[in-house]
């Protein structure tokens, strides 16, 4: 199957290839080359850029729902992560100008500045329904004829069982200590707790909002030890987010293992499904996965229904909790895990991400929870 709609005739005849061989048509945008990556899609109407900076989409090739990307171009204020990992980029439409106030350049010259490989002019409505039905493969996105992008697809490993949290951590350790700034004029002054975040890909939103909740921030690269979080003296350990597998992440769950019961824990998205995994639990990959801003999860406690961000494939087995934690939030969606807490030590964390805004503030609570047990 082949799909393609007209362009502006200046871009090279480019191709998106699935790894089943359904292909579809368009021109070229961003980096010259080819990439080869795990086809996902989002359902979020704007946020291109966090998007394609969320270390979390590490080894995918991000298909946007949303018809038209590139209208407010890219600014030095919206970037979750120095550097974008995103494998390749699909649009439907590229728009010819980019106005916002705070645009410093196109969304186009940000792909090639960055050697992100992407495509315009697709099918994206088919593309989408083509994967919620045959489920997230991997794909390549290139120049090249049909047959060799295909081939490539097959060629490239797969998200299970590839440990992307190392490729997307720190190397050092650093401290963060910046707020939400001019979005939060009620940001505390006063930074009470000492909080460890383990990096297995975080987003620059959290360490804020954990600066807002009072917080002072040590981040620590995905292969630090428990000895060495607990050498810091921290208050607080928190679980940060980030791509694929959470199986492969092991010295990550052994960490955590270890830190059970001697610091308050906090885990979010790939931090949540390896604290889940540190108390006995198991994952498994989603047929499309959970990706966009208007996903919604129940709050088992309080009967509330939370308007949330997401972005994961992989999704903890709630039968594998029985007898060794609670589940607190659920998707409703497919009624899938969300969130977990352990009794006896009151680690907890959510599968969705609470700093996005998606409600806009409807999870923000769960920082303060996690001060609260400091």
């Amino acid at each position: 199957m082949s799909s393609s709609t007209a362009g502006n005739g200046t871009r090279p005849r480019a191709h998106l290839v699935l790894a089943d061989g359904t292909a579809f048509a368009g021109e070229a945008i961003g980096a010259s080359g080819m990439t080869t990556g795990e086809a996902v899609f989002t359902t979020g109407m704007t946020g291109y850029q966090e998007v394609l900076t969320d270390p979390s989409y590490c080894g995918q090739i991000v298909t946007m729902t949303a018809p038209q990307m590139g209208n407010t171009g890219v600014n030095a204020e919206d970037p979750e992560c120095v550097d974008p990992f995103v494998a390749g980029f699909v649009i439907h439409e590229l728009s010819a100008v980019a106005s916002n106030w705070r645009s410093t350049q196109s969304l186009d010259n940000y792909l090639k500045e960055h050697g992100i490989v992407g495509i315009a002019g697709v099918d994206t409505r088919t593309l989408t329904r083509h994967i919620r039905d045959h489920g997230a493969q991997m794909a390549a996105i290139g120049t090249e004829g049909v047959e060799a992008l295909q081939a490539a697809a097959k060629n490239a490993p797969p998200m299970t069982g590839r440990n992307l949290a190392d490729e997307v951590s720190t190397k050092r350790v650093y401290e963060w200590t910046e707020g939400t700034g001019v979005w939060n004029p009620l940001q505390p002054v006063d930074m009470r707790w000492h909080v460890v975040a383990v990096d297995f890909g975080v987003k620059l939103n959290i360490l804020r909002c954990l600066v807002d909740a009072g917080c002072r921030v040590t981040v620590v690269p995905a292969s630090t030890s428990a000895d060495e979080i607990l050498a810091m003296n921290p208050d607080g350990v928190f679980l940060s987010n980030g791509p694929g597998d959470p199986a492969p992440v092991t010295h990550g769950i052994e960490t955590v293992r270890a830190l059970i019961g001697k610091r308050p824990i906090f885990g979010i998205c790939l931090g949540h499904q390896i604290l889940c995994h540190a108390l006995g639990g198991s994952t498994y990959k989603l047929k499309f996965g959970h990706r966009g801003l208007n996903q919604p999860v129940k709050d088992l406690a309080t009967g509330r229904i939370e308007v949330t961000t997401q972005n994961h494939g992989f999704c903890v087995d709630m039968d594998s909790l029985q007898g060794k934690c609670e589940v607190t939030h659920v998707h409703l969606n497919d009624d899938t895990c969300e969130g977990i807490r352990h009794k006896e030590s009151g680690a907890f964390s959510v599968q969705y991400h609470p700093e996005a805004g998606a409600g806009p503030h409807d999870a923000r609570y769960l920082f303060k929870r996690f001060t609260d047990q400091m």
